[in-house]
């Protein structure tokens, strides 16, 4: 192509206008390319956070579930913010304190529905014998 950074820049700010990548960004990644370095993977920077795996993280909350993002955080080493967007990722939300799945494993589902039953029958139970103690309190004449 035989351009420059500085004219691939121009032709990127007329496409994308100030959605085009800054030029001293065009310029850093022109000196890549001409030093053979075409790898488009971010590359290990001391500032870059501490990577963790979700295993680590299930494994804390498999020990106590019931522990804050803050919690959590400093445990990893890493960022509140991480810990909370990996959390969301693995589909984990907090519902009274605890850290629970927010899709219902078959097992809790097959719990609430038998609970659910429980308290129904319970319920009909109770009206029955309420009525039934009503007509037992009546007077024949």
């Amino acid at each position: 192509m035989g351009k420059t950074a500085a004219e691939s820049h121009r032709i990127l700010l007329e496409v994308y206008d100030e959605h085009a990548l800054a030029e001293q960004t065009c310029r850093k990644w022109f000196a890549r390319f001409k030093s053979g370095d075409f790898e488009l993977d971010d590359k290990e920077r001391p500032g870059q956070p501490k990577k963790f795996e979700d295993e680590e993280l299930q494994g804390l909350l498999d020990v106590d579930s019931c522990q804050t993002l803050q919690e959590l955080a400093t445990s990893l080493a890493v960022d509140l913010s991480t810990v909370g967007k990996r959390l969301k990722t693995m589909g984990m939300i907090q519902k009274q304190g605890y850290w629970v799945p927010y899709e219902l494993k078959l097992r809790d589902i097959e719990r609430r529905f038998l609970t659910c039953e429980l308290l129904l029958e319970r319920q009909n139970e109770r009206v029955f014998c309420t009525e039934l103690s009503l007509v037992m309190k009546m007077d024949p004449l």
